[in-house]
């Protein structure tokens, strides 16, 4: 296979935004196009969608899943922007949350998909700069997804693809996934994960919220983990995977996993300790908690951390800018390289100016 330059068919940045002094760049934030809405609206129904009163506010459901209030900052593309600017954010990453369009059969959805990958394009040219796309792939077809993520990386802003942890039921490590690895591997895309059906969601985690509280963080570590013993993470070496809600689980479990494939057969086959792996992934900033925040960022470096905001769920935070600032004695390089550095390079944006030990 050819192998495309990481940037190929992507625009630079062009508002400069990112050669700001202590610009912010948050790479976890949510968005519904219309034209995504109104065709599951149109044919969804078929496949067990359906949109719901909530307080006042449509929500959607999809089987177990359920994705609401869908307020209009979710689709307002003026009230995003408003919001960036009193948060200080200089540049989102777009990308879809739950249900996805997995549920759906392969027609609908990969129309689910071309239609939503167009809104961020779309996004991207009416704010050019200032919001980029990462295209969600009817992964649950790998030739369907291969054909997506070829299509959308020529659109512009597109810079990294969406992903839930696990797919329908099979898990990222299966090798039905890995041509699709391969081909964004190529491309230079960035792979974002997200949870979708988390384990426990129907029994254990359903009573007050946890599915959400501890499934999710649960689901990021069970992802880390499949992506690392199964060998996708051996076999493509140059696939970036990036963690939410700060790695969830799994930094803080690496030791127990490095003692497991010291003394467990069913280990034994890894390359090396999974703690070798820990910055072989990106992780973002949503902690909810200085402390661990300042953990994850002494565990894998603060080149690996990159910032979050879940914009605009409740789980999320109004203020993604301070969960850093409020890190004390974080050098000043290392502040710039969370706060937008990080994601620059990932993202494939222009390079931003490293601040003064003093700013």
């Amino acid at each position: 296979m050819n192998r495309s330059p990481p940037d190929a068919g992507r625009a630079p940045c062009a508002c400069g935004a990112c050669a700001a002094r202590n610009a912010a760049i948050d790479i976890h934030a949510h968005f519904f196009p219309e034209a995504y809405l109104d065709l599951i609206a149109r044919e969804g129904g078929a496949h067990g969608a359906e949109f719901v009163d909530h307080h006042g506010t449509r929500a959607l459901r999809v089987g177990t899943l359920f994705t609401g209030p869908l307020a209009p900052r979710f689709i307002d593309l003026d009230l995003r922007i408003e919001a960036m600017d009193r948060q200080g954010v200089e540049a989102q990453a777009l990308s879809l949350t739950q249900p996805m369009v997995y549920w759906a059969d392969d027609a609908l959805s990969e129309r689910l998909a071309v239609v939503y990958n167009d809104g961020l394009a779309e996004a991207a040219l009416q704010h050019p700069g200032r919001l980029y796309g990462l295209a969600i792939l009817p992964m649950q077809t790998p030739a369907l997804a291969i054909r997506e993520a070829r299509r959308s990386a020529t659109l512009p802003g597109i810079r990294g693809v969406y992903m839930a942890t696990c797919v329908l039921d099979r898990e990222l490590g299966d090798e039905a996934f890995w041509p699709v690895y391969e081909v964004l591997e190529d491309l230079g895309l960035p792979v974002f994960l997200h949870p979708l059906n988390v384990i426990g969601m129907t029994d254990r985690l359903r009573p007050y919220f946890l599915s959400n509280l501890l499934g999710n963080p649960f689901d990021n570590a069970i992802a880390a983990a499949h992506l690392m013993f199964s060998g996708v993470m051996d076999r493509f070496p140059r696939l970036e995977v990036v963690l939410p809600h700060g790695g969830g689980a799994f930094p803080f479990l690496l030791g127990r996993l490095a003692h497991g494939w010291s003394v467990r057969r069913e280990c034994k086959h890894l390359a090396a300790s999974p703690m070798e792996y820990a910055r072989r992934f990106h992780y973002d900033t949503i902690t909810h908690d200085p402390v661990a925040l300042r953990f994850l960022i002494d565990r894998v470096g603060a080149d690996r951390v990159l910032l979050g905001s879940d914009y605009c769920f409740d789980m999320g935070t109004e203020d993604p800018r301070g969960a850093v600032g409020a890190l004390a004695n974080l050098p000043a390089a290392d502040r710039e390289l969370i706060l937008s550095g990080n994601a620059c390079r990932l993202l494939g944006l222009r390079a931003p100016v490293t601040p003064d030990a003093s700013a």
